[in-house]
């Protein structure tokens, strides 16, 4: 047994029938339209870039992007990517951006994933953590004592809190387990990527902001998610920024989700920029999302 292939139109009503759980925002009236973000050199100094559906969809880069960056670059703008994806380190992360054709460093990639483990801190010491993620996630790095979930039932039963990074490997199996075994013990479940799908060549992969948030639906858990649209990750993103006094309308969050790219950028009190030609509402009604969400982008950019 497989999990079901999701729609954009499903996962759009789906991050609706959460907002609870998700931020609150204040947002423009309307949006500027604008072809590209070199539409911005005037009015923005730093870029917070998302990865999917900005700079790449799956493993292949969007057309211009990393030409777009070197544009940044040589105009003295600053460039950051603010990722949920949770699956990889960051050296491992950075390796594949480079691949892509982005010239980046290490300062400027910005992850989920470091926004939640750096959290595991605040949890006893003597935790055992049940990790999702898969064999070649860099797991070495995490301070804490963990073991991978399997399907193994005591894997689940016998651990103190839970930390999902990936569903890459995930299983109808594992997913069934970790219900079971929450709902017979309730315990932390604290997520690297609160995305619920993203955008890959031949359509959505479900990521683990899907499956923390049907737990939570079933077990009445509140699961502690680390990435955006939540303030952890923009925070490590603007303590940079603060300290240079950079007004935050001159900073802009470019992303292809309302829902975490748009709504966690005006949380964050910072300009937001939706592009809709590659990613997640790629041929849908955006004014028509936008209305009934009521998350309004300061822009709309057709492309990186």
């Amino acid at each position: 047994m497989s999990f079901p292939t999701v729609t954009a139109p499903e996962i759009f009503e789906r991050y609706e029938a959460i907002r609870p759980r998700l931020p609150t925002a204040k947002f423009p009236t309307a949006s500027v339209a604008i072809e590209n973000l070199e539409a911005l050199v005037d009015q923005i100094d730093i870029f917070l870039l998302d990865a999917f559906g900005v700079l790449n969809v799956g493993e292949s880069a969007i057309p211009g992007a990393a030409s777009r960056l070197e544009t940044f670059s040589r105009l003295g703008k600053q460039v950051f990517v603010l990722t949920n994806s949770a699956t990889y380190d960051a050296a491992n992360a950075l390796k594949k951006y480079r691949e892509l054709g982005f010239v980046l460093t290490k300062e400027q990639v910005i992850s989920s994933r470091d926004a939640a483990i750096a959290a595991l801190a605040v949890y006893p010491g003597d935790y055992i953590w049940g990790v999702a993620a898969t064999s070649q996630s860099g797991l070495s790095e995490l301070p804490c004592t963990f073991r991978l979930l399997g399907d193994n039932p005591d894997g689940f039963d016998e651990v103190d809190a839970f930390l999902l990074l990936s569903s890459a490997q995930w299983t109808v199996k594992q997913q069934e387990l970790l219900r079971q075994s929450i709902q017979k013990n309730s315990r932390p479940l604290v997520v690297g990527n609160p995305d619920l799908v993203a955008p890959r060549e031949v359509g959505l992969s479900l990521e683990p902001g899907y499956f923390a948030h049907e737990i939570a639906d079933q077990t009445g858990i509140s699961p502690q998610f680390y990435g955006k649209p939540f303030s952890d990750v923009f925070e490590r993103a603007l303590e940079a920024v603060a300290a240079k006094g950079i007004d935050r309308r001159r900073i802009a969050m470019v992303g292809d989700t309302l829902h975490t790219d748009i709504l966690g950028g005006a949380a964050a009190g910072v300009r937001t920029v939706l592009v809709t030609d590659h990613g997640f509402l790629k041929g849908m009604d955006i004014p028509g999302l936008i209305a009934r969400s009521g998350i309004v982008p300061d822009f709309i950019a057709a492309t990186t």
